[in-house]
């Protein structure tokens, strides 16, 4: 497995999706069991290598922290790696950032903690990009050809779709509530027009995982941390119930 090329058209920041009813962005709740599940991270990781991992950096990550999602070296630098670089390397990558900014106007950010700096108002970072990488549509009045539902004129191309296939979304005018006078432009859906390599359940299985990579990797420890948390708050109950009953033996004979 090695990177594809594909993904070198990828830039600028990540955006999301679906049109609430106050008429912002509503996102669709990412799967959180999946931070979990070490097969999904697994399959996570080599969807970010192979599709991420070409304009998008996470240079605070290490290519030997996969072992920690259940990853061995050799599988590591057989499907993760090119020959040139090594396990523990930085996850960096070889486009120059001022051809970056040339090519597409902005240099593409690092997506290290892309997961836990996209958190809002609708949601956590991971509903975010859940939500984001499934509303990509055909849209060809723009350069790379894709738009996406609430980031109108994204510098992004849809660099997973031809998992996902093709979809154009359909818009219908209506008269705005609030004056009668004006019309507004309504998301009613999107229609599929060219089907991908998945099927629809499948293609946001995959998105799952590689946003449940994304979060792990924005905190490696995350998942130690909350069980650590568990024991230590099991051993503060059983503390504070030992220095109850010591408390009430030492004073039982002050008046």
């Amino acid at each position: 497995m090695k990177r594809i090329i594909a993904g070198l058209l990828a830039a600028l920041s990540l955006c999301t999706s679906a049109v609430a009813s106050e008429g912002g962005p509503a996102w669709d709740k990412f799967p959180k069991e999946r931070v979990t599940d070490v097969a999904a991270l697994q399959n996570g990781a080599k969807l970010f290598v192979n599709y991420c991992l070409n304009c998008h950096a996470a240079a605070f990550m290490r290519f030997n922290r996969l072992r920690d999602i259940g990853l061995t070296e050799d599988q590591i630098k057989k499907n993760m790696l090119f020959p040139t670089e090594k396990v523990g390397d930085l996850m960096t990558v070889a486009l120059n950032a001022k051809d970056a900014k040339e090519w597409f106007g902005a240099t593409p950010p690092d997506l290290t903690v892309v997961a836990r700096s996209r958190a809002g108002a609708n949601g956590s970072g991971a509903d975010y990009l859940y939500t984001y990488m499934r509303t990509f549509y055909r849209d060809e009045t723009k350069a790379t050809g894709w738009n996406n539902l609430v980031f109108p004129s994204v510098g992004m191309p849809h660099v997973l779709w031809e998992l996902q296939g093709e979809q154009r979304a359909v818009f219908a005018n209506e008269k705005d509530p609030h004056d009668p006078a004006k019309t507004t432009h309504v998301f009613k859906g999107f229609e599929q027009t060219k089907p991908g390599k998945l099927s629809k359940a499948d293609y946001d299985s995959a998105v799952a995982d590689l946003v449940a990579y994304l979060q792990w990797m924005g905190e490696p420890a995350q998942n130690q941390r909350v069980r650590l948390g568990v024991w230590v708050l099991l051993f503060l109950s059983v503390f504070t119930l030992i220095a109850w009953r010591l408390n009430a033996a030492y004073w039982k004979n002050v008046k």
